[in-house]
């Protein structure tokens, strides 16, 4: 690593738009590069994707957590180090996004040929511009039939105000124009500042967890060096460490003797905790005390959107929290806060980023711990404001206030919902189908602007005569089926990205649904006012279809306060008491079915609906 000072490194990462082609961009340089044995070329044959190890990211096709590869190239002679982030591009991994720029001096803009600047284009551009990075513009698949890349190049210059003659044209499939790329990272990025003989000044960007050597942190070194056996502290949290382990990600890991000025490496120090690494937070030498880096701040509470989860099996509980509490260290963003059901027994409610990581998270129980798992109807965060001026926090619709305690003498005086500044970007024929979409969930302060290029109005549908729209949408809207709603009414042609906005005052209710006259917690919903009779009937009809018949009649209701919105009755199933009887006077048959009569009566009022967890299973996992 003495061979590689900061001249000849270059820290970039690659962003863009989900589905752009990150990942495969990333994976050619990674197997393209092998004369430098990054890779073998066994390992080349095995598997087809590199850095997406995860067996979701693999299965969906995305990429679910930022990694890192360190490479070495030769250019004139010269020997270079590149060390590459490949970021996700779906909105709920933005975070990802953020943290892994910090470590870098450069980026590549990619952008498809064929499908041109969408949302999440737009949103990673300004972060990458906001930390001063150099970005390399680079329109990916210009193999495919429908590639336009002269009208995306102009978008390109359009939109974020780029020099059409910069923008590299390649395809990461077939290997086109990607050397190009290589030449333009060396040229273009500058590199990175530092002094190995100042004191050691480490800059923590991401973290893992490992079951046997505890936590495993990413670092960029901004000063100084650092080798194995060095005493190593945190400026935040002031703890003390050894290392006892360091080296490069190529793309696995690979020990080195030290880390320089400018290299990025991953260092193990016996870190037990996965909380004491703290995102951002500069380490130094023991008794050689640094300025931190500017700009630190404590992590927060990131979750957006919060979900029960339950074992099908109530007596796999513990086993479940185990693979939780696992799963979570190598997920830093997860929430996790035991919760207690009487329909579903015992569980763990969880927050997450979005509705895609929550689907993530549950298939990586499933995929990695072998876990059979009910999920609740996901719900976000609300503020609770009281007379007193105080203001609380809830995530479970259990606790949301009874319209009692609105009126007046009572606790609560508003409920104010958290709501997003969403960008959209679609084709102008369907502009009048989004316009419908985002009124019917709540939209407000909706404007929009074309977003046609010069020469552009002969593109194909998925780019041409397009419009930005920006609106204003409470969150509950749009983890419930916003997107696909989005995607259908588009044709697939409509892209969407969202930013935190905020609260605002809303008029909500908590639904509850009663099952022959008595609650079930674990089906409770909060719902605006006006859609109230609509969410209603829908749930309603569905428990009616899904809950067993029993041996009484069931009505099924859906209730806001004392107030029956709407219901459905399970019909009993009766047996044939007659069957028996030959003969005689119908006074007998009567008299039999007068006896079951009274049994059911007496039944349903003393009768207890335990739904099975199948039932709950397939209510809560069905659309």
């Amino acid at each position: 690593m003495e061979d590689y000072p900061c001249e000849v490194i270059r820290n970039f990462s690659i962003i863009a738009h989900i589905d752009h082609g990150k990942s495969t961009l990333a994976d050619r340089y990674v197997k393209q590069l092998l004369l430098t044995n990054t890779i073998t070329k066994k390992d080349k044959g095995l598997n087809q994707q590199v850095l997406d190890k995860l067996k979701v990211e693999r299965e969906r096709g995305i990429t679910v957590k930022a990694q890192t590869a360190s490479m070495f190239h030769e250019k004139d002679g010269t020997n270079y180090l590149l060390n590459l982030i490949d970021t996700p591009g779906h909105v709920d991994f933005s975070w990802e996004v953020a943290r892994s720029l910090a470590a870098c001096q450069g980026a590549l803009l990619l952008v498809d040929a064929s499908q041109g600047v969408q949302a999440q284009s737009i949103s990673v551009f300004h972060v990458a511009r906001e930390k001063g990075l150099t970005i390399i513009p680079v329109l990916n698949k210009i193999d495919l039939p429908a590639a336009q890349p002269e009208i995306v190049a102009l978008q390109m210059q359009s939109t974020f105000g780029l020099d059409p003659s910069d923008v590299i044209q390649i395809s990461a499939k077939t290997g086109k124009g990607v050397e190009k790329v290589l030449q333009a990272i060396v040229n273009r990025i500058p590199p990175p500042v530092g002094d190995p003989s100042a004191p050691l000044k480490g800059f923590l960007f991401d973290s893992s967890y490992d079951r046997y050597r505890g936590v495993i942190s990413l670092m960029s070194i901004q000063g100084g060096v650092l080798r194995k056996g060095d005493k190593i502290a945190s400026c935040h949290t002031r703890k003390k460490y050894e290392v006892t382990e360091l080296g490069i990600m190529h793309p696995e890991e690979v020990p080195t003797d030290c880390l320089r000025p400018g290299q990025v490496g991953f260092v193990a120090c016996s870190m037990k905790e996965s909380g004491e690494a703290h995102i951002g937070d500069t380490f130094h030498r023991v008794g050689q005390l640094v300025e931190p880096m500017p700009g630190f701040k404590p992590a927060k509470a990131m979750a957006s959107v919060y979900a029960g989860i339950y074992p099908v099996d109530s007596s796999d509980f513990l086993k479940l929290e185990e693979s939780i509490k696992r799963l979570s260290l190598t997920d830093r963003s997860v929430e996790v806060t035991r919760e207690t059901s009487s329909a579903l027994g015992q569980g763990c409610r969880l927050g997450f980023l979005g509705t895609l990581h929550m689907d993530v998270f549950r298939q990586r129980l499933e995929d990695e711990y072998d876990a059979n798992v009910i999920i609740t109807a996901p719900t976000v965060p609300y503020q609770i404001v009281h007379r007193d001026g105080k203001t609380s926090l809830i995530s479970n619709p259990t606790e949301f206030p009874d319209p009692s305690e609105f009126a007046s003498g009572g606790r609560v005086r508003a409920v104010l919902e958290p709501i997003v500044k969403a960008s959209i970007i679609v084709p102008e024929k369907y502009f009048s189908a989004m316009m419908d979409l985002c009124f019917e969930h709540r939209g407000t302060d909706l404007d929009w602007q074309p977003m046609e290029a010069p020469g552009q109005a002969d593109g194909g549908e998925a780019m041409s005569n397009r419009v930005f729209m920006s609106v204003t949408l409470p969150l509950a809207e749009i983890v419930t089926g916003f997107f696909d709603k989005l995607k259908s009414r588009s044709s697939g042609f409509a892209s969407f990205d969202y930013e935190d906005a905020g609260y605002q005052k809303g008029d909500l209710r908590k639904m509850t649904f009663l099952l022959n006259h008595k609650p079930v917690d674990a089906l409770a919903l909060i719902v605006h006012a006006k859609a109230v009779d609509e969410t209603g009937r829908y749930w309603v009809e569905k428990l009616f279809k899904i809950i067993p018949r029993q041996l009484f009649e069931v009505p099924i209701q859906a209730a806001v306060g004392n107030t029956i919105i709407a219901r459905r009755t399970l019909s009993a199933l009766r047996a044939d008491v007659t069957a028996g009887l030959y003969g005689g006077h119908y006074e007998r048959k009567l008299k039999h079915l007068q006896n079951q009569k009274e049994s059911k009566r007496k039944m349903k009022r003393v009768g207890r609906i335990d739904l099975p967890q199948e039932a709950f299973f397939d209510l809560l996992s069905s659309k």
